[in-house]
């Protein structure tokens, strides 16, 4: 068990359990750096922190440290495209082709905007190996995608597109608004909820990173290891042409700098829970209105629920989330949305409760989803409600 640690921030009255079960992670998991907090109504109940922003622990997590979230960014990246269907510039029934006339090619012109955001377009990898470096160059990706055929008949099945969703929902953002995603992001998100979030992180906020401490590979006979013989066929393909991340590869400016959609955003708990909260409000906190009600139900209408190709666990999915279940609930309510980054990040929001709230760390956990550090003071937090 791991020594004490001091847990910074603050807990309204009626929440000091949230701070506990926060603390148990350093203490049962040996969590090295995180924070946790959650909104109702859109004002913060919990923000906490504590420990560490380096693996040596020398460097504090502080208020500001921030943290590459993985694909807890691809909530921020589906919001940019829903404000879009709010202002009625994007047709979720439209083929994708009407924004992007190069996506018609090999027989994608029938996918719809509604299946890139599903994860069920058939587009969830790459057809041919593609490098870290090669991400960060957005017109040779888009141009790859926009090239190759779909691996299934569009919207039959999901797949999670865990690198492609960023690229596929962003350039139909860019196409409508004549900006990256990362951009509007920033102007039409970040700037006015003063949500400390970034998909394109300038070299000023560098300092503020925490370093990400990579899990170890499980090795045959040892809890996690997956035989390579019992993956199945598309998440095979996924594997084979993703690229193979390194922790190196997140400490690397061009990796910051660069607007990978679906995994590079920069954020702490404390912003993803903001942005998160204004969809909890019905798409509107205080002055800021980014969204109308009818769109967020749009966006919470189940999609597919399966068995997902890539995953390989029932997921139901929404419009860029994943939707609560009966069989596995993320939170008791069940107008809930939500999803992970790799590693242990999360983000939810409860239309229900008009909660939100999100779990960020640097030590990252070997799966994706049910992460106990996060599901313990999510417990406390709707214990407290």
């Amino acid at each position: 068990m791991a020594d004490t640690v001091e847990i910074h921030g603050y807990c309204s009255p009626g929440f000091e359990n949230v701070k506990a079960a926060f603390a148990r992670a350093f203490e049962v998991e040996g969590d090295v750096g995180a924070s946790f907090a959650a909104t109702i109504d859109g004002e913060f109940v919990v923000d906490i922190w504590g420990g560490y922003a380096d693996a040596a622990r020398t460097r504090p997590w502080e208020k500001d440290t921030i943290a590459n979230v993985w694909s807890t960014t691809k909530p921020m990246t589906a919001l940019c495209a829903l404000i879009l269907v709010d202002r009625g510039q994007l047709d979720l029934d439209a083929p994708v082709s009407r924004y992007w006339p190069e996506f018609a090619q090999a027989g994608k012109e029938k996918i719809l905007v509604r299946h890139i955001l599903s994860h069920t377009s058939g587009l969830a990898g790459f057809e041919e190996t593609v490098s870290v470096e090669d991400l960060y160059d957005w017109e040779r990706i888009v141009g790859l995608l926009a090239a190759q055929k779909p691996w299934w008949e569009p919207g039959t099945k999901s797949g999670y597109h865990s690198i492609t969703f960023g690229y596929l929902v962003g350039e139909v953002v860019r196409r409508i608004t004549g900006k990256s995603l990362g951009i509007f992001f920033r102007e039409e998100v970040a700037v006015p909820l003063d949500a400390d979030f970034h998909i394109g992180l300038g070299t000023e906020h560098d300092r503020r990173v925490a370093e990400l401490i990579w899990p170890p590979t499980p090795q045959p006979g040892e809890p996690g290891y997956i035989n390579p013989e019992d993956v199945p066929e598309i998440a095979r393909k996924v594997a084979n042409v993703n690229p193979t991340f390194q922790a190196t590869d997140t400490t690397q400016r061009a990796w910051r700098a660069a607007e990978i959609p679906a995994a590079n955003g920069h954020g702490n708990a404390r912003s993803v829970a903001r942005v998160a909260a204004v969809m909890a409000c019905g798409g509107e906190i205080g002055s800021v209105r980014l969204l109308s009600m009818p769109t967020i139900e749009k966006a919470i209408e189940e999609q597919c629920y399966m068995t997902d190709l890539v995953l390989q666990v029932p997921i139901r999915w929404g419009l860029g989330f994943g939707l609560n279940t009966v069989e596995a609930p993320i939170v008791p309510n069940p107008r809930a949305f939500f999803w992970y980054g790799a590693g242990g990040s999360l983000v939810v929001v409860d239309l229900d409760a008009r909660v939100s709230f999100s779990y960020v760390m640097n030590r990252m956990g070997a799966g994706l989803i049910g992460d106990k550090r996060s599901v313990r003071p999510a417990r406390a937090l709707y214990a407290s409600l």
